[in-house]
C-alpha cells in the first residue's frame, strides 16, 4: 500500500500506524481520509495483524482538519448524502470500530476535532505529557456532536464531563484526562512507545479469536440496554470461541503450566 500521509511499520503481529504529516501537525486531508479508510477496511479480513498502535509523527497526534488544504483542493469529504464516491470523514471512525484488532492510541501534542475523534475511537488511549485534547468543532461554528464524539465521550467520561467539553470546546490536559478515565496512562512523550508495550504484550498472549470476539461483542453490547440481550451476545461469542482450537490449547496450557502456543491467525 503506497501512502502519502500515513506510515505503517509491521512489527510481528502488531502494526504501528503513524499519521505522517508532521510539518502540518498531522492534520487531516482528503488524501489522509482515503488512506486511513483503506487501511482500516483492509484489516477487517487480515487476521495476521492482531493489534494496531496508532500515533502521530512530530509534535502532535492530529490537530484536526487541515483547513488550508481543504480550501485549496484536497478536500475532506463530509456530510450525509455521499454526493461523491470514495470514503467520507466519518468513515474513519466507523472503520476503526469495525476492524477486529484492538487499537492503542498514543496521544501527544494536539488531538483536536477529528484527531480527538480518532483517539476516542481507539480501544485504549495513552497520553503523553504534552497532550492537549478538545472538541474543536463547536469552536469553529459547528455542532460539537461530530464524528462519533457524542457516542464515545459520554460513555467514556460520563455525561457531565462530556457536555462540558462538547459545549465549550475547552482543552483537557493529561492529568485530568487520567482522572476522568479518558486515558489509561500518562507518560513522558519519549516513553509512549515503551508504555504501549504494557498493553500490547498481554494482548498478544491471549487467544487470537478470543481477542477479536471480545472487541466485536463489546461493540455490540454498547448498543444494548437489556441484560438478557447482553448475555445472549456474550454467550454467542463464548460459543464461537469454544468451538475453535484456541480454547483447547488454552486449557491444555493451563493444566501443563506452560504458556499457550496458539496457531497463527487465519
Amino acid at each position: 500500500m503506497q501512502t502519502k500521509t500515513i506510515q505503517v511499520d509491521k512489527r510481528g503481529e502488531v502494526d504501528w500506524l503513524t499519521l505522517n504529516r508532521p510539518n502540518r501537525l498531522n492534520t487531516i486531508t482528503g488524501t489522509m481520509v482515503e488512506e486511513l479508510c483503506s487501511y482500516f477496511d483492509h484489516l477487517r479480513n487480515d487476521f495476521s495483524v492482531r493489534i494496531v498502535v496508532m500515533r502521530g509523527a512530530g509534535s502532535a497526534f492530529c490537530a484536526g482538519l487541515d483547513i488550508k488544504e481543504h480550501l485549496g483542493g484536497d478536500r475532506v469529504p463530509e456530510g450525509a448524502g455521499r454526493t461523491r464516491p470514495g470514503h467520507h470523514l466519518f468513515d474513519i471512525v466507523r472503520l476503526m470500530r469495525a476492524c477486529p484488532q484492538p487499537i492503542v492510541a498514543l496521544v501527544h501534542g494536539a488531538a483536536c476535532g477529528g484527531g480527538f475523534a480518532m483517539a476516542l475511537a481507539a480501544d485504549i488511549r495513552v497520553a503523553g505529557q504534552s497532550a492537549r485534547m478538545n472538541d474543536a468543532f463547536v469552536a469553529l461554528g459547528r455542532s460539537g456532536c461530530e464524528l462519533g464524539l457524542s457516542y464515545f465521550l459520554p460513555r467514556i467520561v460520563g455525561l457531565g464531563v462530556a457536555t462540558e467539553l462538547m459545549y465549550t470546546g475547552s482543552f483537557i490536559d493529561p492529568e485530568r484526562a487520567l482522572r476522568v478515565g479518558l486515558v489509561s496512562r500518562v507518560a513522558p512523550d519519549d516513553q509512549l512507545d515503551a508504555v504501549a508495550a504494557e498493553f500490547v504484550d498481554p494482548m498478544l498472549k491471549t487467544a487470537p479469536l478470543g481477542l477479536r470476539m471480545t472487541k466485536a461483542t463489546l461493540n455490540s453490547v454498547l448498543n444494548v440496554n437489556d441484560l438478557n440481550a447482553v448475555i445472549d451476545l456474550e454467550e454467542r461469542a463464548q460459543s464461537i470461541c469454544g468451538r475453535g482450537p484456541d480454547f483447547e490449547e488454552a486449557m491444555n496450557a493451563f493444566l501443563e503450566k506452560r504458556p499457550p502456543r496458539y496457531r497463527p491467525a487465519q
